[in-house]
């Protein structure tokens, strides 16, 4: 298999997009209506985080960069994969039940956070099995914390 010559173009924003989907899937489950919950808040994040961040890359790398292409590309990539990866957990809560588009979404979105670890194991030239465990040991906190404030914010006000 082949790896991507510069992951950097992909890695942040599959990241962002899996961490920040699999946070708000998590935390939003138990709410009344949580399929449209879930969806609508996928969506809003889709596009407002997604330009937000693809902005704030983009800022970042003008202010430390004189190539004005690969800053382009770096936005536009980051957008992109953020995009995709988002459509594809909403695309899942609208074709499955919820507890299935759930747990389809965690493995999706953990398999992801995986495989960019590896990656950078290979590239680095680090332990893969240590890669793996930094970036799951912040993601899977993260995604728990966000349920237990949604099952708090449901008892609150629900």
């Amino acid at each position: 298999m082949k790896l991507p010559k510069d992951p950097s173009k992909f890695s942040f924003g599959a990241t962002s997009s899996t961490v920040t989907s699999l946070g708000v899937i998590f935390g939003l489950i138990s709410t009344g209506n949580p399929k449209a919950s879930i969806i609508g808040s996928l969506l809003v994040v889709a596009i407002a985080d997604n330009i937000a961040d693809s902005l704030g890359i983009h800022i970042y790398r003008e202010s430390t960069s004189t190539k004005q292409e690969n800053t382009r590309m770096s936005t536009i990539s980051n957008f992109m994969t953020r995009l995709g990866i988002t459509i594809i957990f909403v695309t899942l809560f609208l074709l499955l039940p919820i507890e299935y588009a759930a747990a389809s979404c965690m493995v999706i979105g953990l398999g992801i956070l995986i495989f960019l670890s590896c990656l950078i194991g290979i590239r680095r030239k680090t332990s893969i099995l240590r890669e793996i465990i930094i970036h799951l040991g912040i993601a899977l906190p993260v995604i728990v914390i966000s349920h237990f404030i949604g099952q708090m914010i449901l008892t609150v006000f629900g």
